[in-house]
């Protein structure tokens, strides 16, 4: 073998041994990240999942503020949403003096971006609240539908307005509900959670209604 020949093959050698090197190097590092992510998911996972059940708590006393307790619903047993476009989160009977008074839902989907949001309805089908655990439309815009410092011409937050509605009325933006100006995704995304919520807490509520 020529002296070039030599030098070309212990050069593809080195070529060839430095991404090696480079890849066992960059797996490590691959390894160690989600390691350390783990580790880290492991302490942060359970706060995040109490603070949200928090919030969701303090939600349903919000929406619902006569009940004076709550008692579980399978979300199972209620079945598919009628769009099929959103999730029961979760679904609770609101009580008063061991009677049924109401039902409180948690239900999430497609707004503009997504949104969950707490729902309660009385036994006479009249929304009791409605508060939003998650919006993350965009900001100026979608995002005023969870902004409690953001008020319609009447005076109420967007999602005040719809305490003391009429289920039976229906949730259509600009015709039973006032809308968002320049959000009008994220209010017809809003009308079909209330939509869904609702007519899943009616169903409830004609079952449990003598409970």
């Amino acid at each position: 073998m020529s002296g070039k020949a030599t030098n070309a093959a212990v050069a593809n050698g080195g070529s060839a041994w430095s991404m090696i090197r480079l890849g066992l190097i960059l797996a490590a590092y691959a390894v160690a990240s989600c390691t350390m992510l783990a580790i880290v998911n492991s302490f942060t996972g359970p706060v995040i999942a109490a603070n949200q059940q928090r919030k969701a708590n303090a939600a349903m006393l919000v929406v619902f503020a006569q009940a004076e307790d709550f008692a579980d619903v399978d979300k199972a047993s209620c079945g598919a949403t009628p769009s099929g476009k959103t999730t029961i989160e979760a679904v609770k009977l609101a009580k008063a003096g061991g009677k049924v008074i109401g039902g409180v839902i948690q239900i999430s989907g497609p707004t503009y971006d997504h949104a969950s949001v707490m729902i309660g309805v009385d036994a006479q089908g009249t929304v009791t609240g409605v508060q939003f655990l998650e919006n993350t439309d965009s900001p100026g815009f979608g995002s005023k539908a969870s902004d409690p410092n953001f008020t319609l011409s009447s005076g109420k937050t967007f999602y005040g307005q719809f305490a003391g509605k009429k289920v039976a009325d229906g949730f259509v933006a600009g015709e039973t509900f006032d809308a968002i100006s320049g959000a009008t995704i994220t209010s017809r995304g809003v009308a079909t959670l209330l939509d869904d919520g609702t007519a899943v807490l009616t169903q409830l509520l004609k079952e449990h209604g003598n409970d």
